[in-house]
């Protein structure tokens, strides 16, 4: 049974001796407080009938908005249709149907989440995003679109560099936008929505998939504050016929065996970048497509009896599998540097934190940003005209495989939870039934 009462919060007196008046909303050993702008000393507080004494000047006055308040509360919680609203969601349904919290605030307590969790990735490109949508509020209609997007990049460029300089850190972002109250969630409809899509477009130079991604994360805040009674259902702009969010899969394209064999070929000079890139690219092809940033983690101790034995650091799903002989020639290269290297079998983290998982992830990312650079010159000297990035090392994986590996094996290789996962995304390789079907109508007999 919930519990609403009105109360002193003594603990926030001011300097006057007044004390703050709040909605005190419990249940279930979890309470919230909603504050009522009315202040009053405690001698002139009848905290038993939880009203203002005579003493207090106006008190008929206090009391009767004090009691419309408290009625408010009960007729919410009590007579709401959701048996299972909380304290919480109760506290900012008081609030109103458009909320007190804004948009910003319920974004960066989002990525702050994300980011105590470790998952610094999604943290940080979430981060990305409400720059994205601040932007787009301060758009100037009348400055010049070649003007918008020279400012956009500079203030990018600046954040970055303060960043490098210790000036400026993740939690000044997360700072920063907790404080914006420019956007509350029922200012975001379709209308809203359109307009930012044509501005990701025409200002950021986005591509759908982007664009799409920025909408989901919009989408997923709306969702929470729903949940927690911050907006009213009827201000979300995803339902029915409203916004539709359409996820396309884009080509895939991996390199053949042959474009392979020519990466494979190529000699480098030991210790140089682009040799680490080289043998780190070849390893994570060898590995059936592990993520390049996996392999930069890689440790001695994840090999065992011949074995590779790893944890995807996406969905944490486990695998073993045997070394290939063609990656044991490339492990061999590093075993000499074990201690060295701290440890892992290239050097890019050897001198990371291993307590600090931020650490790591900053200098992940380092690594997987030098290795893009390096495969642009592997795939000029190989006469590659395919985008050859981090990613297309597990590309590569499932063109060459095509249809000759059951797709069970390939879940299991791919660490896919979903055999549909896996069949969608070897989709992209299998090209035989297709071509076969074309080549029957372009290449009909005259007498067919």
């Amino acid at each position: 049974m919930a519990s609403i009462k009105i109360v002193l919060r003594k603990n926030m007196m001011k300097k006057d001796g007044t004390i703050p008046l709040a909605l005190r909303i419990s249940e279930n050993y979890k309470t919230n407080y909603k504050w009522l702008g009315q202040y009053i000393s405690e001698k002139d507080w009848d905290k038993v009938a939880g009203k203002a004494k005579r003493t207090y000047p106006n008190h008929k006055k206090l009391n009767n908005f004090l009691m419309k308040k408290l009625t408010e509360a009960n007729d919410l919680y009590f007579d709401s249709k959701d048996e299972s609203i909380t304290p919480k969601q109760a506290k900012q349904k008081l609030k109103g149907p458009g909320g007190s919290k804004s948009f910003f605030a319920v974004a960066a307590e989002r990525i702050m989440s994300k980011y105590d969790r470790g998952t610094f990735s999604v943290a940080k490109s979430e981060l990305s995003i409400l720059y994205n949508i601040e932007e787009f509020l301060t758009l100037k209609s009348s400055s010049s679109k070649n003007d918008v997007i020279k400012a956009i990049k500079q203030r990018r460029k600046d954040r970055v560099s303060k960043a490098r300089k210790s000036q400026y850190s993740f939690m000044d972002g997360i700072d920063h936008f907790k404080k914006n109250k420019t956007l509350k969630f029922r200012d975001i409809d379709q209308a809203f929505i359109e307009r930012y899509k044509t501005f990701c477009s025409a200002y950021l130079n986005q591509k759908t998939r982007t664009i799409s991604n920025q909408l989901i994360f919009i989408r997923t805040l709306f969702n929470i504050a729903i949940k927690d009674g911050i907006v009213a259902s009827k201000f979300y702009p995803f339902a029915g016929e409203k916004e539709k969010i359409r996820i396309g899969s884009g080509n895939k394209i991996g390199l053949t065996t042959k474009e392979v064999e020519k990466i494979e070929s190529l000699q480098f000079e030991p210790q140089s970048s682009i040799w680490h890139t080289h043998n780190v690219w070849l390893i994570a092809f060898y590995f059936a497509g592990i993520r390049i940033s996996d392999v930069v983690k890689l440790k001695w101790a994840d090999f065992k009896d011949n074995r590779l034995y790893y944890v995807m650091n996406k969905n944490e799903k486990p695998l073993s599998l045997k070394i290939p002989d063609k990656a044991n020639v490339i492990l061999n290269f590093y075993r000499k540097n074990q201690k060295e290297n701290n440890g892992y079998i290239f050097p890019f983290l050897k001198d990371s934190k291993s307590d600090n998982a931020e650490d790591i992830f900053i200098k992940t990312r380092n690594a997987t940003k030098l290795f893009n650079k390096y495969l642009k010159r592997i795939a000029s000297q190989c006469e590659i005209d395919k985008n050859l990035s981090n990613h297309i090392a597990r590309h590569s994986f499932g063109n060459i495989a095509g249809d000759k590996i059951h797709p069970l094996m390939l879940q299991k290789l791919y660490r896919h939870s979903d055999l549909k996962t896996t069949l969608n995304y070897q989709a992209n390789f299998i090209h035989k039934d297709a071509d076969d079907a074309l080549d029957k109508v372009i290449n009909f007999s005259v007498n067919g």
